[in-house]
């Protein structure tokens, strides 16, 4: 069995539907971008509110990838 190494960087996603649907856009882009890309873990949750009813859900997202050989 071979060796890996990744790498994890941080990145914020907001939506303004769901926790769900700003995890899902994080981790699609995320892939767009990084390569090897192989899980997320979330790091914190906030929403935003405007008169007392949530406007936004965001989300802080560590994503790991496999750095190439």
């Amino acid at each position: 069995m071979a060796a890996s190494v990744a790498r994890v960087t941080t990145i914020t996603a907001r939506s303004d539907t769901s926790f769900d649907d700003a995890v899902k856009a994080g981790v699609e882009r995320s892939a767009k971008t990084l390569r090897n890309v192989s899980g997320a873990w979330v790091k914190d949750q906030k929403v935003e509110l405007t008169d007392g009813v949530v406007t936004a859900w965001q989300v802080v997202l560590e994503v790991t990838f496999v750095l190439d050989d």
